[in-house]
């Protein structure tokens, strides 16, 4: 193992991202501690400032354990694979066992050195009193290197199962998002019921590292609607890791055998070639038949944008509307958690999961298309002949965004029931409804914007994708953690400032969700939006003018 782990290591740590990542975590969690330093020689002896000092930092490190520790482990075995690499390793003297434990060996090596960057704030926080060493920082490193191997594992899986470097990013970061932030729907509809299911959303919930790190800083248990003694979610989070730990890395040594080069893919045949009977019983099952051959562009069709739709692997209609109908179904199934949860939940309140269901829509999927419109041509070797048509830049720009809007306006529109739901229950609520549909739509055409934007100054699709995610997050997320701070050591109209940034907090703030009332986030939310979305417009538009010139 020694010679990959020394060879997975060193390739990390000689990337620039590698560097730009150590910088910018040293510089974020000393900007958390100088923030709230006293300023004076006196010492608090309650400890309370100390303890909203940890609070955010704990935040902010779960934060970046959850952005950044999936970067490099998402693309190890795939890249391997498209080298040509992976053969010399599975034919080697070493066991898949040898080869798994040396790669995830590195990757977690680098992610410990990240955690490592971190202790002088952490120090810093313990120095100013009022946080316990043993009860708090010694659990939460130790919990969040349980999360740092889970999420290396999950993306190792990943990897071993995808055919690039950018679709492993994509499906990394969702799987991720599904652990840490889905899991915890179940529990916030049906906590206080009995029965199985309750039972089981009280253990589904612990799979996230959200909950047992807010007890840890002492701000209780997520969602919950009463206060009180919480339920002991470190020991169940740590329990359920390391299962699915241990079953992540199972999978992926099984899959590392020489038969994993070996991906024999059917040509298939089109609907149009087959009999009468076989077309007349497919148009039966297909609403859209993916086998019909694809009739012809209009003669005002962008043909970029066609291309994008035909070439991308979920570009295609049935694809479309599978997720549309996936989207309208949690819809409606959240607009019944409303009728039926009327009697503990206002329905402002319960109009915050649908917000968030639209948030997470746009986080996954709109970096997953935008980032990699430009990158992807360069790299595959297409660009050339996409600069050699007679098509203009503002051709082409339109034509890829439109490409990604069209997805992204079906996937809004696809949460529509769950809000005529609430307008039919209550009727006062059209103007709320509304407002936040138009504080989304900016928030969507935001994330569009930003991750096409800076994917384009890349030339891997996978280091596009990554910075379009992560640039993404911290606009919707990181936003939030001033907001988490908020009062402590925030003042009101900072964190009414930073939110200004942040449309999914203006759509929150319009419904009063508990949090956000005391800010009045539109319409400054809603310029600032637009003004950013046009100054990415500009920096795109003339990122694809430089890329059209002669060499």
């Amino acid at each position: 193992m020694t010679p990959i782990i020394h060879r997975e290591l060193i390739t990390i740590l000689r990337t620039r991202k590698a560097f730009a990542l150590q910088v910018a975590i040293t510089l974020f969690f000393t900007l958390l501690v100088v923030l709230r330093w006293p300023s004076d020689a006196r010492v608090e002896l309650s400890g309370a400032n100390s303890q909203q000092v940890f609070r955010l930092f704990a935040y902010g490190l779960l934060a970046a354990v959850t952005l950044l520790v999936p970067i490099f482990p998402a693309t190890t075995i795939v890249m391997e694979r498209r080298r040509g690499t992976l053969a010399l390793l599975l034919n080697s003297p070493l066991k898949p066992w040898a080869i798994y434990a040396g790669k995830l060996a590195g990757v977690f090596a680098f992610a410990v050195l990240l955690l490592a960057l971190s202790l002088p704030a952490a120090s810093a926080c313990y120095a100013m009193g009022g946080v316990s060493l043993t009860h708090q920082l010694v659990i939460l490193y130790g919990l969040l290197l349980v999360v740092t191997l889970q999420y290396a594992t999950l993306a190792m899986w990943v990897s071993s199962l995808t055919n690039s470097a950018d679709a492993a990013v994509r499906v990394t970061y969702g799987c991720v998002l599904g652990l840490s932030v889905v899991s915890l729907a179940p529990f916030f509809f049906l906590q206080g019921g009995e029965g199985s299911a309750a039972r089981v959303a009280e253990w589904l919930r612990c799979l996230s590292p959200i909950p047992a790190v807010m007890q840890i800083v002492g701000h209780g248990d997520v969602g919950m609607l009463d206060a009180g003694p919480g339920a002991p979610l470190a020991s169940r989070f740590l329990l359920l890791a390391g299962l699915t730990t241990l079953a992540f890395a199972g999978l992926t040594i099984y899959r590392l055998q020489s038969n994993l080069l070996d991906r024999a893919r059917s040509s298939g045949a089109i609907t149009d070639d087959q009999t009468t009977g076989v077309r007349a019983a497919r148009r039966v099952i297909f609403l859209v038949d993916p086998r019909r051959r694809t009739g012809h562009m209009g003669n005002w069709t962008n043909p970029v944008m066609v291309k994008e739709f035909r070439s991308r692997r979920f570009g295609r209609s049935h694809w479309m509307l599978r997720l549309v109908g996936g989207c309208a179904i949690v819809s409606l199934l959240l607009a019944f958690s409303v009728t039926t949860g009327g009697v503990q939940w206002e329905m402002e309140t319960m109009a915050g999961p649908l917000v968030l269901l639209q948030a997470a829509l746009m986080v996954v999927f709109i970096p997953s298309l935008a980032a990699g419109l430009v990158s992807h041509e360069q790299e595959s070797g297409t660009w050339p002949l996409l600069r050699s048509t007679p098509l203009s830049p503002g051709v082409i720009v339109r034509g890829k965004l439109l490409s990604v809007a069209w997805p992204m306006l079906l996937m809004l529109s696809a949460t529509l029931p769950g809000y005529a739901v609430m307008m039919y229950i209550q009727p006062t609520l059209w103007l709320q409804v509304v407002r936040a549909l138009l504080s989304l739509a900016l928030a969507g055409l935001l994330a569009l914007m930003l991750s096409a934007t800076v994917g384009s100054w890349f030339r891997r699709t996978a280091t596009a994708t990554t910075a379009a995610y992560i640039a993404v997050m911290l606009v919707f997320v990181g936003t939030m953690l001033v907001w988490l701070a908020r009062d402590a050591p925030f003042g009101h109209r900072t964190v009414e400032t930073v939110l200004t940034g942040n449309a999914m907090a203006a759509a929150l703030a319009v419904f009063n969700v508990p949090g956000f009332q005391t800010y009045q986030l539109t319409p400054s939310s809603w310029y600032f939006t637009a003004g950013t979305i046009a100054v990415l417009a500009i920096v795109l538009r003339f990122r694809v003018w430089r890329l059209t010139r002669p060499d």
